[in-house]
């Protein structure tokens, strides 16, 4: 079964991006993404 996660920017704390992952996976994402509220890429984290 996949678990559902929300990519938050870092710079402006927009929730930009919704994935999903293995449900086993306990280490949290941290992927370069493009903002589109910044107009660049920046380090997008999971959400809780």
């Amino acid at each position: 079964m996949r678990k559902k996660f929300i990519l938050e920017c870092e710079i402006c704390s927009s929730r930009n991006y919704r994935l999903d992952k293995k449900a086993d996976q306990s280490e949290r994402f941290i992927l370069k993404k493009f903002c589109k509220r910044c107009g660049m890429q920046t380090l997008h984290r999971e959400t809780k």
